[in-house]
């Protein structure tokens, strides 16, 4: 059973420190949600347990069972387990779907292995017809001129294939229609299991209306200020943040400097075929 751990974390961009103290633990079988208003450091969080560069961690740890993620670089946290569904996926021209998802389970094997290219197929095609994708939608430029939608499900594509054993979707259900987000939410259900943990990140009581969450957490000055169960997330839907502010003394609940985009550090580093096609 995978166990990540967030223990103390502080963590800054240059001189703004934007995480100051977080702690969380999700174990394989669990689910958890982190919700929050607006800058508050919730994609921070997925951010630096994925290891982008802006970010210095300045005290704390992060572990993946037991093993130290802080020490690793981002495809070797990417090798050991971890999986990060963006808010905003990057474009790749040149390179398909199915070439760059076969490439990223390569990498998880051993040295001079690769899957089978039968077994590939075959577990693309039904992941890509459970996801109710366009069949010809593996075979197209990575995100390259995707609508919205077709981003996100394809992060779940990717999710499927790579069977990670924590999965951090940061705002999955952004730009999903009723429809989308129902089939999205059937995908994540279906992969729930002992062998797998997930951290949900999200906004809105409607993601939580279509994948069970066992627990949901309040972020709130770069740190969680309160948890509880899904009986939280409908008392948050009734009546907004503010009596969590009161509770628990908190006057201005952001951590993100004016005039700053918590979204703006969604990639993890540059795309090093992005550039290489560019020259």
């Amino acid at each position: 059973m995978p166990v990540l751990k967030v223990e103390n974390l502080h963590a800054k961009v240059g001189e703004h420190e934007i995480l100051k103290g977080v702690n969380l633990e999700i174990k394989g079988g669990e689910t958890h949600a982190i919700m929050g208003p607006n800058g508050t450091g919730k994609s921070t969080l997925a951010s630096v347990i994925m290891g982008h560069p802006r970010y210095e961690v300045t005290a704390g740890s992060i572990t993946l069972d037991g093993e130290d993620l802080l020490d690793m670089s981002t495809d070797e946290r990417a090798r050991a387990g971890l999986f990060l569904g963006m808010q905003l996926p990057q474009e790749v021209p040149g390179v398909t779907n199915s070439d760059f998802i076969k490439s990223a389970m390569n990498a998880r094997l051993g040295e001079g292995e690769n899957v089978s290219l039968f077994k590939f197929i075959r577990e693309l095609d039904q992941a890509v017809a459970s996801l109710k994708m366009s069949e010809d939608l593996p075979h197209r430029y990575l995100n390259d001129g995707f609508s919205g939608g077709e981003k996100k499900r394809n992060e779940i594509l990717q999710m499927r294939m790579l069977k990670p054993s924590i999965a951090i979707l940061d705002e999955i259900d952004s730009g999903l229609d009723i429809d989308a987000l129902k089939t999205v939410g059937d995908n994540v259900t279906e992969l729930q299991t002992e062998d797998r943990g997930f951290l949900l990140i999200t906004h809105y009581q409607r993601l939580l209306d279509y994948i069970k969450a066992d627990k949901v957490h309040v972020m709130m000055q770069g740190r969680i200020v309160k948890s509880g169960d899904i009986d939280l997330v409908k008392r948050i839907d009734q009546d907004g943040y503010d009596w969590i502010k009161e509770e628990v003394g908190i006057a201005d609940e952001r951590v993100i400097p004016e005039g700053e985009d918590e979204k703006e550090p969604g990639m993890i580093g540059t795309c090093a075929t992005r550039e290489a096609l560019e020259k």
